[in-house]
């Protein structure tokens, strides 16, 4: 689907892989590619996307030895920043729910992609590190604004300012992770998980998602009416039909052919 080969699809998965090499170095290349289908990502033909690497490692940033061979370290840095938020941006407000099998390390900018998806299957050993002060950077790919919103405020200063590995078992109990399992079970598990929440309710879960970005800044009365308006789009429409009529029936809601 890419001219890259970053992007395939599998029924109503949209799979994305984001990272290149054995230590899943950030694929520039293949970004713009991966940025174009979330644009024109259909949740008629599209249930879920799936984010995954070639290597024994989810992501673990940037090609370091690129930044400091650049002449204008600033300069460049930046350019690959602006490139990269676009990517983030689109995964953040991607209509449906976006998946990453994580195995290995997810380290500075993978840790960044991590956190704008909305379920993540790590590996037993798999590690989680901001790794930017490590390098003396501040963290891009929007980390600042996700993680509080992830594990709080106070506890996103620790990781952040302390350059906090967290182990995987740390990282579900905060609400990074939705899930470990055996490592040679990551990509598996996350495949299933993908696939499993494309055959459910997509405009419902888009609605989910929605609300569920905006609360952190919206009044509880905005909030309502929010949901109060998401609710009813959804009894209306063929989803919630389905949902209600296989409820009465006592079945499984089929919500795509």
């Amino acid at each position: 689907m890419s001219g890259t080969g970053a992007v395939t699809r599998e029924g109503r998965v949209l799979r994305a892989r984001i990272a290149r090499g054995r230590h899943g170095t950030l694929d520039g290349p293949a970004l713009p590619d991966v940025v174009a289908a979330l644009g024109t990502l259909d949740p008629a033909e599209t249930g879920a996307v799936l984010l995954t690497s070639e290597g024994t490692s989810f992501c673990t940033g940037g090609d370091v030895r690129a930044f400091a061979a650049a002449d204008d370290r600033g300069g460049y840095v930046r350019s690959l920043a602006e490139s990269f938020h676009v990517l983030l941006t689109a995964l953040v407000h991607c209509p449906v729910p976006v998946v990453a099998g994580v195995p290995g390390w997810a380290a500075g900018a993978g840790m960044s992609v991590v956190c704008a998806t909305d379920l993540a299957v790590a590996g037993r050993s798999t590690r989680i590190r901001p790794a930017y002060p490590g390098i003396g950077f501040s963290p891009d790919g929007g980390m600042t604004w996700t993680l509080p919103r992830i594990v709080g405020v106070g506890r996103a200063r620790h990781i952040l300012l302390t350059d906090q590995v967290l182990d995987a078992e740390t990282a579900l109990a905060a609400g990074i992770f939705c899930a470990v399992v055996d490592d040679a079970e990551v990509v598996a598990e996350a495949e299933r998980t993908a696939h499993r929440v494309a055959q459910g309710p997509t405009l419902a879960l888009g609605r989910i998602k929605r609300l569920l970005a905006a609360s952190p800044t919206a009044t509880l009365p905005d909030q309502l009416a929010a949901e109060a308006a998401a609710i009813s789009a959804s009894a209306a429409g063929p989803e919630g039909a389905e949902g209600l009529v296989a409820f009465a029936e006592k079945r499984s809601p089929r919500f795509h052919p």
